[in-house]
Parts: structure tokens; C-alpha cells; sequence
């Protein structure tokens, strides 16, 4: 009787350890450089992103719904690479690979969710144009200021719920063998493989979340574009074509830069056998470039973007004439 009861005791006990080791690259002496050069990284991002948001707050002609959804695009991809290049500065080149358990649940949660909410900005850009292209007359009714902060607020509602069951679920993992996570970060689908007990429930979790997060919203980008593919058929004169084409350039290059590089990683490590070293710099470059990529193409293939800092470049220059004549003739 009394090993039946500590047999069942030690099913509901969970082993969750005070701290992870954050592994990293596999022998290589030189790895502090790659880590400086994400740093790098890091700062150009920051200054993309923010110059972006700046622009689209004081430029009046971008105080539109399209430019709502591209302002919380700047912000995600600023706060994603946030929660995950300075920790892992942190982690690395001051040597503080071993992070709390807590701390450890907290990056995953952070790293996923603005990961997440980056995937489900470019499903509300596809259906901006889709809108813009194929029912023009009703573009204003449909895609409002209103709208877009719902869908957006919608997008947050569902990534909090979602990732917080997906963290919950590893917190009812026992950890009783290795603490050693081989990545850059805490990592869900490599924490729930060092667990000692029954893990099937996170690995169900981690196969519906690149479904649900990752393939899904690529299909309704692809199905977005498909319908606008009819549309712009239907158009006879070349040139409102070509007009309409280069609304779409600079999202359609976002879509490639964030989606090609996950997809051909994750069909690479399901086909072939990858170097983990390999694994990991592919992972943090489709983490890391797509942030810092995307305000230098919104701001150089976007017409209304370039004409808006034209306008506050010039904005400016007037002020400081304005500004530096009065100085003058006060001195006078």
C-alpha cells in the first residue's frame, strides 16, 4: 500500500531545475566574433525600426490603416530582437550561460510570441492589398483605423493565449538527467527532448506551432496573392498593371525574407543530418536579418515612405532656418 502511494506521489512530482546552461556553438574558438557581428546586427535594427516608427508617427500622409499594420510590424520586429540578441550578448560574451528556470520560460515566451506576431502582420499587409487590388471601391470601408487596431489587438489576444499554453505545458515537464539546452536561446523544441518524463503532449505542441504560426499564415499570404494574380489579369491597361504590382514589391519581399529561410531550415533538418553548429547559424540569421531588413526595404521600395521623409527632411531644414534667423536677429 505504501508503495502504491509513493509510487503515485512521485508521478505527480515534478523536477524542475533551479537553472539551464545555454550551450551555444560547439567548439568553435571563435564564436565571440559571430556573436559581435549579431550585435551589430542588433543596433541596425534598432535604428531601422525606430527611424520607421518615427517617420510614420510624424508624417501625416501615413496616418493610415496599412501604415497602423506597418508601424506594429517596426514595433514587433524591434521587440523581437529585443528579447532575443541582447540576452544572448549577455549570455555569451560576459559568460552567463546558466539563466534561471523562470528567466529561461520568460525568453521562450517573449522570443516566440514577437516571432509570432511578426508572421501575423505580413497575413494583415497580404490582406491590405488584397483588398486595394481586388475590391478597390470598397478598400475604405473594409480596411479602417478601427479595423486594423482590432485585428491587430486580436493578434495579441491569440499569441499571449496560445504561447502561454505552449510555455505551460513545458513547466509540466521533470527534468531529472541534462540541463544543457544546445542553442542560443531556451529553445521549446529542444527543452521538452531533456525531459525525463512523458513529453508527447509538447511534442504535439511544438509540430502545431510551426502549422499553426509558421504554414498557416504563409498559405494565406499565398492565397492572397493568388486571388490578386486574377485580378491584376483582369486589368487591361499595362501601365495600372505595373502600378498596382509595385504596391505589393516591397511586402512580397518581406513575405520571402522571413518565410524561405524557416521553411528551407526546417525541410533541411527533417530531410538531411545537420551540423549543430550549422543549425544554430542558420536559426539565428532567420531570426535576427528579417528585422533589420525589413524598415531598409519598406523605406526604399515604398513610394509614399520615401515621399514622406522628402517632406519631413525638408520640414526640418525650413525650422532650422526659421530657428537659426531669429537667433540672428536677436543678437542684432
Amino acid at each position: 500500500m505504501s508503495s502504491m502511494q509513493s509510487n503515485s506521489s512521485a508521478n505527480v512530482t515534478f523536477v524542475r531545475p533551479a537553472t539551464f546552461f545555454i550551450n551555444g556553438f560547439y567548439n568553435i574558438p571563435l564564436a565571440k566574433y559571430y556573436y559581435v557581428f549579431l550585435s551589430l546586427v542588433y543596433v541596425v535594427t534598432v535604428l531601422g525600426n525606430s527611424f520607421i516608427m518615427c517617420v510614420i508617427y510624424l508624417a501625416r500622409r501615413l496616418h493610415t490603416a496599412k501604415y497602423i499594420a506597418v508601424f506594429h510590424l517596426a514595433l514587433s520586429d524591434l521587440c523581437g530582437s529585443s528579447a532575443l540578441i541582447p540576452k544572448t550578448m549577455d549570455t555569451f560574451l560576459f559568460d552567463h550561460q546558466v539563466v534561471s528556470y523562470e528567466a529561461c520560460l520568460a525568453n521562450m515566451f517573449f522570443v516566440y510570441h514577437f516571432m509570432n506576431l511578426q508572421s501575423l502582420t505580413l497575413v494583415v499587409l497580404a490582406y491590405d492589398r488584397l483588398v486595394a487590388i481586388c475590391f478597390p471601391l470598397q478598400y475604405h470601408a473594409f480596411v479602417t483605423k478601427l479595423a486594423m487596431f482590432l485585428i491587430i489587438g486580436v493578434m495579441w489576444i491569440f499569441s499571449v493565449t496560445y504561447l502561454s499554453v505552449l510555455v505551460g505545458f513545458v513547466n509540466t515537464l521533470s527534468f531529472c538527467r541534462s540541463v544543457v539546452i544546445n542553442s542560443y536561446f531556451c529553445d521549446q523544441g529542444l527543452i521538452y527532448r531533456l525531459a525525463c518524463n512523458e513529453n508527447s503532449l509538447n511534442v504535439l505542441m511544438g509540430k502545431i506551432s510551426f502549422g499553426l504560426l509558421m504554414c498557416t499564415p504563409l498559405i494565406l499570404i499565398i492565397i492572397s496573392y493568388f486571388c490578386i494574380a486574377l485580378a491584376l489579369l483582369k486589368i487591361a491597361h499595362g501601365g495600372d498593371r505595373i502600378k498596382a504590382i509595385k504596391t505589393c514589391t516591397s511586402h512580397l519581399m518581406l513575405v520571402a525574407i522571413l518565410y524561405l529561410p524557416v521553411l528551407s531550415n526546417n525541410i533541411a533538418a527533417a530531410t538531411t543530418l545537420i551540423h549543430p553548429n550549422t543549425r544554430l547559424i542558420n536559426n539565428s540569421l532567420t531570426q535576427t536579418i528579417p528585422p533589420m531588413l525589413n524598415p531598409i526595404i519598406y523605406t526604399l521600395k515604398t513610394e509614399e515612405v520615401m515621399q514622406s521623409i522628402k517632406e519631413l527632411y525638408k520640414r526640418s531644414r525650413v525650422c532650422a532656418t526659421i530657428e537659426l534667423n531669429r537667433k540672428c536677429s536677436g543678437r542684432i
